[in-house]
């Protein structure tokens, strides 16, 4: 019985050590999902050795195949690795709290704003600096995805498609169609390789029922909760990518089609979490909250905590159910083959986002300024991103 005890003693040591750099890696990862896997390399793998650099990499690839937050899934396999379920469900809080947290402060931001008397015109570079980091972002992601003709067909055509048809329900249309385009033109043989996988099912069986009453209760109550939950919970499995990707389908539902706030608002608060370390998933507190405004101060909060359950759970479901089977299924080709297509078309979403966001900000002289100088301050990656929003916060409020 002693034994046992200590057993269970240095478990939850052990747990508490893994969860300590979980948030060592929270509270320092800046700048999107490639700059986390810096730091996750640096704290996870060279410094304390939970896994090696190259089951790191395998990871990432498998996290970049699924719908979800990209780099909040690999943290989260790391956690699944080390200590199973109930620590990669730890991990996930640790890693996504305490930057929701802020986010959904920030969505008092307006509010605020009138109670100081302060104008949100003292918000307005903040919008041209979040097209700056969409235009980066989609610089790289572009360079990265295409690889040939069709992967950059594919980038123009989700970039042409999604301009002209600016509906919720275009995004994962050309998404998928790019993977399916891409599976059709392979030259690879084989790709369907079958493979005996004996996966927890129960997983994506919860998945499945969430989406299908998510789905079913929008229909049925006109309830902003439930509505903001369909939303979030859709956004979080339709995308795969990460952050970047997910603002043309937020900005699209909330802003042009639902009208719960005005595209300056979406604007700010994208920038603003540019600035904060962690999972840039974390947007959707933010976005929840003001979408959320008008009732009370409690139902902003549980608006913002709505949209940040709901975009954070089909990425973690599906990492419950995809994780244990991995090693069999790096061995289906179709799988990677369709991905190729799939970051094609979300790169051409992110070119247009920034375009469509730039004209909503304004092609003025100060904020085409502010996008430029953000831009080349990124390139020379020498002044860290939150010295950058707060210099741009303190421009609009000087000036």
């Amino acid at each position: 019985m002693k034994s046992e005890n200590e057993g269970s003693h240095k478990t939850t040591v052990q747990w508490k050590g893994f969860l300590k750099d979980v948030l060592i890696c929270s509270l320092g990862a800046y700048g999107g999902p490639e700059a986390h896997y810096g730091v996750f390399t640096e704290q996870m793998v060279i410094k304390k050795k939970y896994l090696t650099e190259n089951e790191l990499v395998e990871l990432i690839a498998l996290t970049g195949i699924l719908p979800g937050p990209s780099s909040t899934q690999t943290i989260v396999a790391i956690g699944h690795k080390t200590g199973g379920p109930r620590l990669a469900f730890l991990t996930m809080l640790v890693w996504a709290l305490p930057v929701l947290i802020v986010m959904t402060a920030l969505s008092f931001l307006s509010q605020l704003l009138e109670i100081l008397n302060l104008s949100q015109d003292s918000l307005r570079y903040i919008g041209p600096m979040a097209v700056g980091f969409i235009l980066l972002a989609a610089c790289r992601i572009g360079r990265k995805v295409v690889r040939d003709r069709l992967t950059l067909f594919l980038l123009v055509m989700g970039a042409i498609i999604t301009y002209l048809i600016r509906e919720p329900w275009i995004y994962p249309l050309v998404l998928i169609s790019g993977g399916i385009v891409s599976v059709m033109t392979s030259k690879e043989k084989d790709l369907w390789n079958p493979v005996k996988i004996e996966p927890p099912w129960r997983y994506i069986i919860v998945f499945g029922l969430i989406t299908l009453g998510s789905l079913l209760f929008t229909f049925l109550w006109d309830f902003r909760l439930i509505h903001l939950f369909e939303s979030f919970y859709r956004f979080g499995y339709l995308v795969i990518g990460g952050g970047q990707v997910v603002i043309p389908m937020m900005h699209s539902e909330l802003v042009e089609v639902n009208r719960y706030m005005t595209s300056q608002e979406f604007l700010t608060g994208f920038g603003l979490v540019q600035g904060l370390p962690g999972p840039m998933f974390s947007f959707s507190a933010y976005a929840g909250g003001m979408a959320s405004r008008g009732e009370s101060g409690l139902m902003q909060v549980f608006g913002a905590a709505t949209a940040g359950v709901a975009i954070f759970l089909p990425g973690l479901l599906l990492i419950y159910f995809i994780y244990p089977v991995w090693e069999k299924l790096k061995e289906i080709k179709g799988i990677k083959e369709s991905l190729n297509g799939v970051t094609a078309v979300a790169g051409g979403l992110i070119t247009v986002a920034a375009v469509i966001l730039m004209q909503q900000s304004g092609f003025t002289a100060d904020h085409l300024l502010i996008m430029v100088l953000t831009v080349a301050l990124l390139l020379t990656r020498k002044i860290p991103v939150p010295l950058i929003v707060l210099t741009v916060l303190g421009a609009g409020f000087i000036i």
